[in-house]
C-alpha cells in the first residue's frame, strides 16, 4: 500500500524507475504532447475533459511521491495574441502548492522555445497531459535526490 497521494500505477512505475535529473512534464490541455517530448518519455493522458484534471492537482500528487529540485514554467509571450501582463494566475496556485509541500523552491520561467528544447531531451521520462485550460500552465519538474 502506498503512503503518498499518487496512486496512478503507470505514473508510479515510471517515477520509480526515474533517477536524479530525470524530468517530468505536467502539460496543460493545449500542449502538443504527442510531438514535443523526449524520445524516451512516456505519455500518460489524464485529460478527461476540459478542466479535468488540472496541472496543480497533478503537481500535488507528484510532489507527494518524489523529491523535486527544480520547477520550470513556460515564460508568457510579451506581445501577440497570447500575451499576458505579469505572471499567469496558475503560477500562484503552484507557489501555494510548493509551499504546502514544504519546498523552498521558486518557479523558474523559461523562454517558450527553450522550454520545448528542455522537454525534448533524453532526461525527459514522463509527460502527464491534463485537461487544464489555463494559459501557461505547463510545468517541467526535475527530480532531485532522496535525503534520508
Amino acid at each position: 500500500m502506498l503512503r503518498h497521494q499518487l496512486i496512478h500505477p503507470q505514473i508510479n512505475a515510471i517515477l520509480g524507475a526515474a533517477g536524479h535529473h530525470s524530468t517530468i512534464l505536467i502539460a496543460d490541455g493545449n500542449y502538443p504532447a504527442s510531438s514535443k517530448r523526449g524520445s524516451r518519455a512516456e505519455l500518460v493522458s489524464l485529460n478527461l475533459m476540459p478542466g479535468l484534471l488540472t496541472c496543480d492537482q497533478v503537481l500535488k500528487a507528484i510532489l507527494s511521491a518524489v523529491p523535486i529540485e527544480k520547477l520550470q514554467t513556460m515564460q508568457p509571450e510579451l506581445d501577440g495574441p497570447y500575451a499576458i501582463q505579469g505572471d499567469p494566475p496558475v503560477w500562484e496556485e503552484y507557489r501555494r502548492t510548493i509551499e504546502e509541500a514544504g519546498l523552498g523552491l521558486q518557479l523558474e520561467p523559461v523562454d517558450k522555445w527553450a522550454f520545448y528544447d528542455a522537454v525534448t531531451t533524453v532526461d525527459h521520462v514522463l509527460t502527464v497531459q491534463t485537461g487544464d485550460q489555463q494559459r501557461y500552465a505547463n510545468l517541467l519538474l526535475s527530480i532531485g535526490v532522496r535525503m534520508g
